[in-house]
């Protein structure tokens, strides 16, 4: 059981640090709201020291080692870490799935660029689909097309936030755009990095990630009708609430590089109502025959990790582990070669 001062800890930093989840999980029923703040906490927590830290590469290592030791049951002496260690203990989380948030975080220390939307869905997988499955898993939810629902929902969410990002990210360094599109479009990457402009082309290109994140919504919308009634206004908030983001890049005309889309109290207000309602109609209608489609292959992994009924624990270094000490070796390389050139 998670101590209350900890779960009050998770709730204050969630609400300062992700506004657009704190405001959904208000319709979410206590038993899984607490958990999520919980599980929300220690991502935000990881994704903030990667991404704001100096020391990327230590960052990451020692947010495996945090993971280590709250699968271990010896938590970090820190609220989100004692939090995230009694989630792990209640549900049985399956630990692919925070190894596989670990991983997408070590491919941006990595400044790791996308290739084409298929290597782009697989960093959204990570960093966002996995919370989605772990959410699933603390609705006691292990059924593989509602999983692979709540993973095309996840995907769709980091789209959104890319699409928002592009020109912070540009500014910071980073670019998520495929390259593929880019190159097509007659851009490259580096030089849009060195001046970074609302050009009509990255204007489009943004457009098409949208319109690409709306089609996955629509698609995560089959899955929410399998999840427990009381839960299904909380993700049908984040749905519309993230999605909402999204709206505000396209009023902007699709321009997130001079400007930032934000989204107000009022709007998030209309978005929690009109999900109370849709959830309240999904109980009068009949399942979507789009609940069975097959998962996007790069969320398959999520999807067999979350559904087995009673996970083994897993070892550094075992299956999809190996893989992320994989990463971890590449980060240490690329340190010390930064060492060795002085930069």
């Amino acid at each position: 059981m998670m101590e209350s001062d900890d779960l009050r800890h998770c709730r204050d930093a969630i609400r300062q640090g992700s506004r657009s989840f704190h405001a959904a999980s208000k319709l979410l029923p206590a038993r899984v709201r607490d958990p999520a703040l919980a599980l929300y906490a220690f991502c935000r927590l990881a994704d903030d020291a990667v991404d704001l830290g100096g020391d990327k590469t230590g960052a990451v290592r020692r947010l495996r080692d945090r993971l280590d030791l709250a699968y271990r049951g010896r938590p970090l002496d820190a609220p989100a870490d004692r939090a995230f260690t009694a989630v792990i203990e209640e549900v049985q989380m399956p630990r692919a799935l925070p190894e596989a948030l670990l991983e997408g975080l070590a491919w941006d220390a990595l400044e790791r660029r996308y290739d084409d939307l298929a290597a782009l869905h697989g960093y959204a997988a990570r960093v966002a689909s996995a919370v989605g499955a772990m959410m699933c898993v603390l609705m006691g939810v292990r059924d593989r097309d509602a999983l692979a629902r709540a993973c095309d929902l996840g995907v769709a969410m980091q789209l959104t936030n890319i699409a928002r990002d592009v020109g912070e990210d540009a500014r910071a360094g980073r670019i998520y755009l495929p390259t593929d599109w880019l190159h097509a479009a007659g851009i490259e990457p580096d030089a849009f990095l060195a001046e970074p402009g609302p050009d009509p082309r990255i204007r489009e290109l943004v457009r098409h990630l949208l319109d690409h994140a709306e089609r996955l919504y629509t698609r995560s919308e089959a899955g929410i009708g399998a999840l427990p009634r009381s839960s299904r206004p909380g993700i049908f908030a984040a749905r519309h609430i993230y999605a909402g983001i999204g709206g505000e890049v396209r009023r902007n005309a699709y321009d997130s590089i001079s400007r930032r889309a934000r989204t107000t109290p009022v709007q998030k207000a209309g978005w929690l109502g009109l999900a109370a309602i849709r959830a309240g109609l999904t109980m009068a209608m009949p399942r979507s025959a789009v609940l069975y489609a097959d998962p996007l292959p790069e969320v398959a992994f999520l999807v067999d990790a979350a559904a087995r009924a009673n996970p083994a624990p897993a070892q550094w270094g075992e299956g999809r582990a190996g893989a992320l000490i994989g990463v971890f070796a590449q980060l240490e390389q690329n340190d010390r070669a930064r060492i060795r050139t002085g930069a």
